[in-house]
């Protein structure tokens, strides 16, 4: 079973659920859930925002006949983001659409620089029929991503040396009986044989590999056991060997931090800096939204069987990430309308996430205290930011008069 989630753009709240049969293609799920989306009728919907499942010539064709409108993330391994990747490195500057500050005090800014233009790709329509239409392509620069394409190069280089240690260990300690068996080999390692169990063999990526055939002469092991006679000579042999040598390939700085976002929505209806300020934002959205039912939420492990009572399940679950998304939306539009702050895990904050929100009312203390007939409420550990926050969410205060509220008790003679 898959959970396919749908929220809301300012501040993650759930619209729509959906689960699908793990086994099912994704061109068949991603433009069913297109249309259960567009069938809820909301105001103020203007598209969708998916991940790269979502590009598909049936999804395209879908967008374009209900006018609903996609932005979406070309897959790496279709031609049309390679090709609309190198037409933005060819571009001599691209503007820059958007920017943001360093997760740390002390990290550079992350920027986002592109340009948009359109081609002619795929679309399926209702009937199944493909035809050629223009679609809107968003090439995408990200310093930030730049930077984490460098790392993983730079690791998955040095974790490929080690296996290529290994690798030329094995290589050079095989010895052949002639020449051919020994180019055989080569061919067999560079991936131009069959390789083992007919699959041909990974080239490596991240090094240039090169193998050379070494002949030299040895002597012939003796085909009868024991100590040789006296004045018999050694018999030699010629074996071949490989010898291999490597070198590092430099990174591609060219091609790191690119990406190309698809879309069906018109440039004069939405710019380029929007689209990729919609794309960027799954990442405060949805995505934190699954984070939190895998964490934070916590759902010991249930064995269900029937498909209703796991429909049942994730409805519980995302109805409490709705509970969880509207607390966060609502105490964050409201610190920020009045410039005002509560305390978070790294200093003071107008931002709090509704973990924060919960972790924050846990000191909270009170104290319930029955003296002749009447009843004595006091709360410790009420402070400003509760105020606040109670204030935001709607609720009214529990301090009323100081720190101590009374409430006579009906069932008891009322005090003096």
């Amino acid at each position: 079973m898959i959970l396919s989630l749908g929220v809301s753009g300012d501040g993650g709240i759930p619209l729509c659920m959906g689960l699908h049969d793990g086994n099912r293609s994704d061109t068949v799920d991603v433009p069913q859930a297109i249309e259960q989306s567009a069938a809820l009728g909301l105001d103020g919907l203007r598209g969708i925002v998916a991940d790269s499942k979502a590009y598909t010539p049936r999804t395209l064709g879908l967008c374009r006949e209900t006018g609903m409108g996609l932005v979406t993330l070309v897959p790496r391994t279709c031609a049309i983001r390679q090709e609309v990747e190198g037409w933005g490195q060819k571009q001599v500057s691209l503007p820059l659409l958007l920017e943001k500050a360093g997760k740390r005090r002390l990290d550079t800014p992350r920027r986002w620089y592109g340009r948009s233009v359109t081609r002619q790709v795929e679309v399926e329509d209702g009937e199944g029929q493909v035809t050629l239409a223009p679609i809107r392509f968003v090439a995408v620069y990200s310093t930030q991503l730049a930077q984490r394409h460098a790392e993983a190069y730079a690791t998955q280089q040095l974790k490929e040396a080690k296996s290529l240690a290994t690798h030329i260990a094995q290589v050079q300690s095989r010895q052949f009986a002639c020449q051919a068996d020994a180019e055989g080999a080569i061919a067999a390692y560079e991936g131009r044989g069959l390789g083992q169990r007919g699959r041909p063999a990974t080239p490596w990526r991240y090094h240039e590999v090169r193998y050379e055939v070494k002949a030299h002469r040895q002597h012939q092991k003796r085909a009868r056991r024991g100590r040789p006679r006296k004045g018999e000579e050694p018999q030699e042999e010629i074996v071949y060997q490989l010898k291999v040598s490597t070198q590092a390939l430099a990174a591609p700085v060219a091609t790191f931090g690119w990406l190309v976002l698809a879309t069906t929505i018109d440039a004069s209806i939405c710019g380029d800096a929007q689209i990729v300020r919609a794309y960027r934002d799954q990442t405060v959205t949805v995505e934190r939204g699954f984070r939190w039912i895998k964490n934070p939420a916590a759902i010991h492990p249930v064995r269900l069987e029937k498909r209703e009572r796991i429909a049942a399940l994730a409805m519980l679950t995302v109805v409490g990430l709705l509970v969880y998304g509207l607390i966060q939306r609502q105490v964050r539009q409201y610190l920020q309308e009045h410039e005002a702050t509560i305390p978070g895990n790294k200093g003071e904050t107008d931002n709090p996430t509704a973990t924060v929100v919960f972790e924050s009312l846990t000191m909270l203390i009170r104290l319930e205290l029955s003296v002749d007939g009447v009843t004595v409420y006091q709360f410790h550990g009420w402070q400003a930011h509760h105020e606040r926050v109670f204030q935001a969410l709607g609720l009214p205060s529990l301090i009323d008069d100081g720190l101590e509220t009374q409430k006579n008790d009906l069932a008891m003679p009322k005090g003096p």
